[in-house]
């Protein structure tokens, strides 16, 4: 440590800062005196438009500085940085922990920091930004000129976007060591994969739910590459949730990009509309906005929340030309769930008419499954016949009785045994079941 950044540190900046670990970290990402980029830049702009913030920034901090990888409602032709001892960015770092400051003029932790005044800093609101071993790198936040409350839906949402920062810095590191050593690709892939996938499930009142990746490598088929099978469920708002299973075209960096775009936005756009087929629909947009790939992606998008008329729950589904969802009744039988809906490609325009709702409702007993085609195309390494949507249904009426983890590992094992072993997809099921 120099003695200047010594100095730094005694006059109260948190050693954390000049921590060689987290310097090296910040080095590594490669991000520093970089050009804007679109991918940071549009999540920005959408955290301006969750919050109604006239300004966002990505920041990224070293030993001396907080350098604005993105800047969105700035002059572009400012610096495009400011001194850490000036930035609330230095407090992330020290902290690890988000930093929300409705009146930043009376907030002892920055009322007295200079970008106070320099950038007119009414209220901020930021979450640390981190590189995949977990060091702080800087900042994601909103800022508003005027003193104002952050409330709870936006503040999930900017947790949320700062960790799709995160994601995407993950996914950059994670693609550089694949170059660096061939050797690792079957372990990076399913590192990455699993990156874009929930680490567990949340509990959710009142439903019993379980949700599985299965990989074509799992039963002994060659695969080294990340696919775009994926899932998520999340809370949204008052006692609102939202489950998402999605099917992106093809394998690789390609499809991982996809997938991870497609989880972000639902979970950003979910806090805002409570329509299924209008969260779709922005999905769409974004697809098209930002032109990361041609690849398109199918997707089975719900809502729900208690039932108001009895126990179990009341939602509404839509869909992007995904399979349909199957619902498995308390007496064994099993109906499918419909929406009229067109699949997500960059290459077609985004339309809210393409997509359609359908209402629901489970009771004591019942059980909703999502799931994607690796399933339904599970077939002998001979070519023999599709386990198909016949016998997906035939299983899922048998399981009457199992648990949410049980009923997935039946239906798993069934497809399995009918292929002999042989996987030649991925396959990703997520179960909702309310208790009898």
């Amino acid at each position: 440590m120099t003695s200047k950044e010594t100095a730094y540190a005694k006059g109260g900046l948190p050693q954390a800062v000049f921590d060689p670990a987290r310097l090296a970290a910040v080095a590594a990402s490669g991000l520093l005196d970089t050009a804007p980029e679109g991918t940071f830049d549009d999540l920005a702009r959408l955290a301006m438009a969750i919050t109604g913030a006239p300004k966002a920034f990505f920041t990224v901090a070293d030993g001396r500085r907080s350098f604005w990888k993105s800047a969105m409602g700035m002059d572009p032709g400012r610096a495009r940085e400011n001194d850490i001892r000036d930035s609330p960015c230095h407090i992330l770092v020290g902290t690890g922990q988000p930093l929300i400051a409705e009146d930043a003029l009376t907030d002892a932790r920055i009322k007295d920091l200079p970008a106070i005044g320099a950038l007119s800093i009414g209220a901020w609101a930021g979450f640390p930004v981190v590189s995949p071993d977990g060091h702080v790198l800087g900042g994601f936040c909103v800022v508003d000129h005027k003193t104002r409350p952050f409330i709870p839906t936006q503040i999930d949402a900017l947790r949320t976007l700062a960790r799709s920062v995160s994601s995407e810095i993950a996914l950059r590191h994670a693609l550089r060591e694949a170059r660096a050593s061939a050797d690792a690709s079957a372990a990076l892939a399913r590192t990455l994969q699993d990156s874009l996938l929930p680490p567990r499930l949340p509990d959710t009142p009142g439903v019993d739910v379980a949700a599985v990746h299965l990989p074509a490598d799992a039963t002994g088929a060659a695969g080294a590459d990340v696919v775009g099978d994926f899932y998520d469920l999340f809370h949204t708002q008052g006692d609102t949730w939202t489950a998402i299973m999605g099917d992106v075209c093809g394998k690789g960096i390609d499809a991982a990009k996809v997938t991870a775009l497609a989880r972000y936005t639902v979970r950003a756009e979910a806090t805002q509309h409570p329509s299924p087929a209008a969260v779709l629909h922005r999905l769409h947009q974004a697809l098209t906005d930002q032109k990361i790939s041609d690849r398109f992606l199918t997707a089975a998008l719900l809502t729900f929340h208690p039932a108001t008329d009895g126990p179990g729950i009341s939602g509404m589904y839509a869909s992007a030309g995904h399979p349909p969802a199957l619902i498995r009744r308390a007496d064994g039988t099993v109906d499918e769930l419909n929406a009229a809906g067109m699949l997500l490609s960059p290459l077609l325009p985004a339309n809210l008419d393409h997509h359609h709702e359908t209402a629901f409702q489970l009771r004591p007993g019942d059980a909703l499954l999502l799931y994607t085609d690796g399933i339904t195309e599970a077939r002998s390494a001979d070519k023999g016949p599709l386990f198909g949507d016949d016998r997906l249904a035939d299983v899922l009426a048998s399981t009457h009785g199992l648990d949410a983890t049980a009923t997935l590992d039946h239906l798993w094992r069934e497809a399995s045994r009918h292929a002999g072993g042989h996987a030649v997809d991925d396959t990703a099921l997520m179960l909702l079941r309310i208790a009898p």
